[in-house]
């Protein structure tokens, strides 16, 4: 039997300048994300679409889960598999097509960097991912390709210095 969780959110448009949605420039994309227990994030729309660039938007965020839920899920899969994972990091994009006031995610790439300890785990590594995308809850449940391009390095031979995986730098 399936079990149900529910996740919460509220969401606060922070964004009236003072004559509300009045005209399409007229007010701010800004909004404060909350949770239970958590600090308010700050959100807004791209800044394609008028938003405050400083903020995460909606697409931003909707990339950041997929990367988060693969990172864990594969995290999981790998001590099921015995392989010891000292570094993660991930530089994901995703591809939006607008097609005229709409649109839709075209597919997410993940390009998850992992360092092992021992190099006789770099195989099990690899098998990890492909378990942990067909466990992914949330890859699960969008309608457009996740697509995954990881690299394994061993910790000793592959570690970056201060113990992050080389690859290039989070935007």
């Amino acid at each position: 039997m399936a079990e149900l969780h529910e996740y919460r959110v509220g969401i606060e448009w922070t964004g009236n300048r003072g004559s509300g949605t009045s005209g399409y420039r007229d007010y701010g994309r800004e909004l404060l994300i909350h949770g239970e227990s958590k600090p308010p994030l700050a959100g807004s729309a791209d800044k394609t679409f008028h938003g405050d660039r400083d903020r995460w938007n909606p697409e931003e965020l909707l990339v950041t889960a997929l990367a988060q839920c693969h990172m864990l899920s594969y995290l999981h899969m790998a001590v099921r598999a015995g392989v010891v994972v000292t570094a993660y990091r991930d530089d994901a994009v995703g591809v939006m097509r607008q097609e005229g006031l709409g649109g839709a995610f075209t597919e997410v790439v993940l390009r998850p960097r992992v360092a092992v300890a021992e190099a006789g785990m770099v195989e099990a590594a690899l098998a990890a991912h492909r378990e942990a995308s067909e466990h992914c809850f949330i890859a699960n449940s969008v309608n457009f390709p996740v697509r995954h391009e990881p690299e394994i390095a061993v910790a000793a031979a592959g570690m970056a210095p201060g113990g992050r995986v080389p690859g290039p730098a989070s935007p």
